[in-house]
């Protein structure tokens, strides 16, 4: 069984995809992460998140990135945005994505394009939204829990600038699959907000 999660950033949609894998004991693939590995790897290189070319060779990051912790920065998540607007970039990391998503055991893959374009055979397909104001209260106490500096006027700003970017670019844009069901988390905390998912899962798969 395959499960599709997408949806916008901090929405909500990774800690139900992890939720759900633990509920039905399947792997789980945070595909987001990677983009944020290619986004950390051009800054790391010192290249242009905006040229296809960078973005491109920033494809070739080291698996050791992935436990860096600056992937979890608000500058690391603007930086993926914008490698992921990429053909290129999008190509590269379709294979690793899809060799996940469809091995014998099943998976739990979010992301943005997970229904659309990585598993579109995926039994249950969520789409995990929220209204923009509540999406920058989380993440503006998630990154003051880490005791990063921030102000909540210029996360809703980068968040509005991240669904842009995301819904407008020419290849898989951020949107709900056709047969996609839609989560909306604004007035949810996570045990309701988990417990919806859960629900529409089993009524997907029957």
């Amino acid at each position: 069984m395959i499960i599709a999660v997408d949806g916008p950033t901090a929405s909500g949609k990774g800690t139900i995809a992890k939720a759900l894998a633990a509920h039905f004991g399947l792997p789980h693939l945070d595909t987001g992460l990677l983009y944020r590995a290619v986004g950390r790897q051009v800054f790391l290189d010192g290249g242009d998140p905006d040229d296809a070319g960078d973005a491109l060779a920033a494809t070739a990051f080291p698996d050791t990135l992935l436990g860096d912790p600056a992937l979890r920065d608000e500058q690391t998540g603007g930086l993926a945005s914008r490698v992921s607007v990429h053909p290129a970039v999008r190509q590269a990391l379709f294979d690793r994505q899809r060799s996940f998503a469809t091995r014998d055991t099943g998976a739990v893959l979010d992301g943005r394009d997970i229904g659309t374009v990585i598993a579109p055979e995926a039994q249950a397909k969520l789409f995990v939204t929220a209204s923009v104001e509540a999406r920058a209260q989380r993440r503006f106490l998630e990154m003051r829990e880490r005791g990063a500096g921030v102000n909540l006027l210029e996360i809703q700003d980068d968040l509005r600038r991240r669904d842009e970017r995301d819904r407008n670019r020419a290849v898989a844009p951020l949107v709900p699959a056709p047969d996609a069901m839609v989560i909306d988390t604004s007035d949810l905390d996570k045990d309701e907000a988990v417990a919806a998912a859960i629900e529409a899962v089993e009524q997907a798969i029957g």
